[in-house]
């Protein structure tokens, strides 16, 4: 049955009138009484009792009349919803995040943007490591990682790069160099180094161990830290030193401070995956307002407003 037969049949019963109806459907009576006549056929039911001055639904017609008042709804609301997904306005967007990148002032603008340029999206988020995300990506359990690169599996995975953060030196308050402002990490060479496990985050693991290996010194290696985050906590225990992305600095872990690292000093870079292949609007539309954010940040770290999409 064509559809349409029930937008001329809740018009006709609109109206009493095959006549008045034709004229707002915008087509001639007698073709939409033809076509009334072939869905009662269809049917096998009189839906209208035919008068001099018009029609009036018969028993069934009237029964039938608010089924078809929902079917036609139901119309409407799957095109409004095929077309806010087609324009990415609606929908649901699942977003992974990698330790610590909650914390980067760039991340949550760059979300209250999207959010503010599309207010009826859903918008899920996740914190987990590299490793978890990329494989969360595979199995379609989130649609977008924001990442710490290289990736153990990047196989049918697009990778974008976003930013290089700066890092810095936590050490436990009281330790001999907390008043210099700058730290170089050969005199800090034989402080223990808490760090997360490699697996965890290989390209920023390898980054901290080559920027003292460029500073001429072998770490002392300390205790591990169950993630990047982690390691604070046990800086202010007293147990080590550690090299974090700068925007941990705005963890207010009691018994820290946090220190420029002089050159050489490692980068914390981070890159945004997605399914090769998709095509969501909503995923397209997220990616491009994250780009734009993350460059500007990276031109001017201290802009705290992001221009509207």
């Amino acid at each position: 049955m064509d559809i349409r037969h029930l937008r001329y049949f809740v018009t006709v019963a609109d109206h009493g009138s095959i006549t008045r109806a034709a004229e707002e459907l915008g087509m001639e009576q007698p073709p939409l009484s033809q076509q009334i006549k072939q869905l009662e056929q269809k049917l096998g039911v009189a839906l209208f009792e035919r008068q001099t001055r018009g029609v009036t639904l018969t028993e069934i017609g009237a029964t039938l009349l608010p089924r078809a008042r929902t079917i036609l709804d139901l119309q409407s609301q799957f095109l409004v919803t095929a077309h806010g997904l087609a324009r990415g306005e609606l929908g649901h967007i699942r977003l992974g995040l990698a330790g610590a990148v909650p914390l980067l002032p760039v991340i949550p603008l760059a979300i209250r943007r999207f959010r503010e340029s599309a207010p009826d999206i859903t918008l899920s988020l996740e914190e987990s490591n590299t490793p978890a995300l990329c494989a969360a990506l595979h199995d379609a359990r989130i649609d977008i990682a924001i990442v710490r690169p290289p990736l153990p599996d990047p196989f049918r995975l697009s990778v974008f790069p976003l930013l290089d953060e700066p890092t810095v030196i936590a050490l436990p308050r009281g330790h001999r160099l907390a008043h210099h402002p700058v730290i170089s990490l050969d005199t800090v060479a034989d402080d223990p180094l808490i760090i997360f496990p490699r697996e965890l985050g290989p390209g920023f693991h390898d980054a901290i161990l080559s920027a003292y290996q460029r500073a001429g010194v072998t770490p002392t290696m300390g205790q591990q830290a169950p993630q990047i985050a982690g390691t604070v906590p046990l800086v202010a225990a007293g147990l080590g030193v550690s090299v974090v992305p700068h925007s941990l600095s705005q963890i207010h872990a009691g018994g820290v401070t946090f220190h420029a690292l002089s050159e050489p000093a490692p980068r914390a870079t981070l890159a945004v995956a997605v399914r090769s292949g998709q095509t969501m609007p909503l995923v397209t539309k997220f990616l491009k307002i994250l780009r734009a954010a993350c460059r500007k940040w990276e031109a001017d770290p201290t802009e705290d407003l992001l221009p509207s999409p």
